[in-house]
């Protein structure tokens, strides 16, 4: 192979981000769009390049990213457990460090299911006396 790529995949709630690294000058492609045209909010950006930062390898890689399923926030997470867990595959030495931060756990959260006879999954319905 010409060029080596790294593949891992992120998830988070009901997102599945699919992650290709390659050595560049720090250009994050997500679904074909700039990393800051797709993420609109900062906190999103910031997420994204959370695993990058701790490991000061900010510029060193370009990375691609397919993402579906979820909401902007929950994308934002699945991609940033994608990046770290295709830093680990490059260098294991770094594991360690993204096991520290809590970046290579999935989390396990999900929505809690709606309950029949009431309006959410906690929510009740109001008491009326009258």
């Amino acid at each position: 192979m010409a060029e080596e790529r790294i593949h891992a995949t992120g998830k988070r709630k009901s997102a599945v981000a699919r992650v290709w690294m390659k050595p560049g000058t720090g250009e994050i492609i997500i679904n074909k769009r700039p990393s800051d045209q797709y993420l609109d909010r900062e906190a999103d950006r910031a997420t994204v390049l959370e695993p990058l930062v701790l490991t000061d390898l900010r510029n060193k890689f370009d990375i691609d990213v397919n993402v579906n399923g979820g909401g902007v926030s929950g994308q934002a997470g699945a991609i940033r457990h994608g990046i770290s867990r295709a830093l680990v595959e490059l260098d294991a030495g770094l594991r360690e460090t993204l096991k520290k931060a809590g970046f290579l756990t999935r989390d396990s959260r999900m929505k809690e299911r709606k309950k029949y006879g009431q309006p959410g999954a906690r929510a009740r319905f109001q008491y009326s006396k009258r």
